[in-house]
């Protein structure tokens, strides 16, 4: 029997840095621990931290970090080290790299994904058995 998924609730005083939804910025950031935006922020993201994105943050950037945690929006390609983790109410629009994903029932998800793996190399058979086109075929 499979139990349903509840969102995973991350606690403020765990967060390293948190940025109010107040604050609508832009430029790059780096940062190695944890960072939560629940504003708004163009620019582009480079870090090896998790960033976490609140429920009314909007973030247009191309964003590479080490864990991602999304229940916001982000318009961009997002690639992580780690996980990249979409919950309810989320909104991803752009392409996604990450080894370990998890999306959840009631998010938005628009672009591509690569997690990875064998199949992915080119002429693999698994790849070429099951590529797109073929199985439209089928």
């Amino acid at each position: 029997m499979m139990k349903n998924t509840e969102s995973k609730v991350i606690e403020e005083k765990d967060i390293d840095t948190i940025l109010a939804d107040d604050i609508d910025f832009s430029g790059t950031m780096k940062f190695n621990k944890s960072l939560m935006i629940k504003g708004k922020f163009d620019g582009k993201i480079d870090a090896e931290g998790h960033l976490i994105l609140g429920p009314n943050s909007v973030v247009k950037a191309e964003i590479k970090a080490g864990v991602v945690t999304n229940y916001g929006k982000i318009v961009g390609n997002v690639e992580v080290i780690k996980k990249l983790e979409l919950f309810k109410g989320a909104e991803l629009n752009g392409d996604i790299k990450a080894p370990d994903l998890i999306i959840e029932s009631g998010c938005i998800f628009n672009g591509n994904c690569s997690m990875g793996g064998q199949n992915l190399k080119q002429g693999h058979p698994a790849a070429r058995e099951y590529a797109p086109d073929k199985a439209m075929k089928k």
